[in-house]
């Protein structure tokens, strides 16, 4: 059996007056995470994570932030696409294991509608999809409420014909 693992990192900054979307949810926060897209960590760590396990890149390469067309787009709908690159190319994902990091809001009391969702758009067994959630003890820039990070670990499989 080929299989294969990949990690995924991302940052954002946030802002007040932004809306803060984290897993594929909006989450209710006096800030948001800033980007191109809707600036969802989570979602573009793990496509990150996909796409470096299958040898497609990363989500920048496909996904350009200089491209309008991907301006306040829904990060649900980039990782579906990724999700979509991955079958073409004849894997399947086996689990994903992954992290935020941060501050504020609790993220504990969110993760079950996250991995629904996120499940949900990779047509994935929730017992597929691991979130965890810490804080950095109020270090550094997550620490100071400046920013989210998250991080991915996953596994895919080549499919059999």
């Amino acid at each position: 059996m080929n299989i294969r693992t990949g990690f995924g990192y991302d940052v954002h900054r946030m802002e007040p007056g932004h809306d803060f979307w984290l897993g594929g949810i909006k989450l209710n926060h006096t800030a948001g995470a800033v980007g191109h897209s809707d600036a969802d960590v989570l979602i573009h760590a793990i496509c990150d994570a996909l796409l470096g396990a299958a040898n497609l890149r990363d989500i920048g390469y496909h996904f350009a932030d200089t491209d309008e067309a991907f301006k306040g787009i829904d990060s649900k709908i980039l990782l579906k696409k990724v999700v979509e690159l991955l079958n073409q190319k004849g894997y399947a994902i086996g689990n994903i294991d992954s992290t935020i990091a941060l501050e504020a809001p609790k993220v504990n009391p969110n993760i079950p509608e996250m991995c629904r969702v996120l499940a949900k758009v990779m047509k994935i067994d929730l017992d597929c999809l691991s979130i965890k959630a810490t804080t950095s003890e109020q270090l550094g820039f997550v620490g100071r409420q400046e920013g989210v990070a998250a991080y991915a670990n996953v596994l895919i499989y080549k499919k059999e014909n």
